[in-house]
């Protein structure tokens, strides 16, 4: 009896054999849109708005990670508050990121993706790979909300003078307010306050000692 193998497609007839190691030209090029009719959004339009949109993206999932680094190598009396905060914050930029790719691809064009693009792009700082203090931990990260929001605040009026109020919402109602709201949270951390007795001011009434 002659034992049969499974061969290559061929003929273009379906097989069980996985094809590997497969190359092709793209489909689309980095920098372009597709024909999008049922926009009603002209090619010029679109190919401006995607091009700003990834910049905003390369920002939005560098900052993310900065958030994971934080959350990572945070250190001192305030590591179980601030590890739980970074996390959360994270966890609200990754959502913003896959909301700014999705809008680029709607409008036809392609999504910033990987680590060394997304590296080449972002306007913001790169932090060594060791760890840092609490308040260079938060400066950084306010930098980083500081770029964004300016970044947000110019893309949102320029979509609205180009007529793109979708890509207008986006940037306002989730992008520019979930920044404004955590860059809030993290000043706040560092404001210099003491822990356990009030500075004495002018009204300030005498402390009794225990015992």
């Amino acid at each position: 009896m002659t034992k049969k193998t499974i061969s290559g497609n061929h003929q273009g007839k379906p097989s069980a054999q996985p094809r590997f190691h497969q190359r092709a030209p793209e489909i689309q090029e980095y920098g372009t849109v597709t024909h999008a009719l049922l926009l009603e959004l002209e090619e010029p339009v679109r190919l401006e708005m995607t091009e700003q949109l990834n910049q905003l993206l390369a920002d939005t999932m560098t900052l993310r990670d900065l958030y994971k680094k934080s959350h990572w190598q945070v250190a001192g009396p305030t590591f179980y508050q601030l590890h739980l905060l970074f996390d959360k914050h994270y966890g609200e930029q990754a959502e913003l990121v896959d909301g700014i790719a999705e809008r680029i691809q709607t409008l036809g064009g392609i999504s910033l993706t990987m680590a060394h693009d997304v590296a080449e792009t972002t306007q913001i700082e790169r932090p060594p790979r060791g760890r840092e203090e609490v308040p260079v931990q938060l400066s950084r990260l306010l930098d980083a909300h500081q770029i964004v929001i300016r970044q947000c605040r110019t893309l949102a009026g320029r979509a609205t003078k180009l007529g793109d109020d979708g890509t207008n919402d986006l940037v306002v109602s989730d992008v520019l307010r979930t920044n404004e709201l955590q860059a809030w949270f993290v000043s706040e951390h560092l404001v210099n306050m003491p822990l356990v007795e009030a500075e004495a001011g002018p009204h300030a009434l005498p402390t009794r000692q225990a015992g």
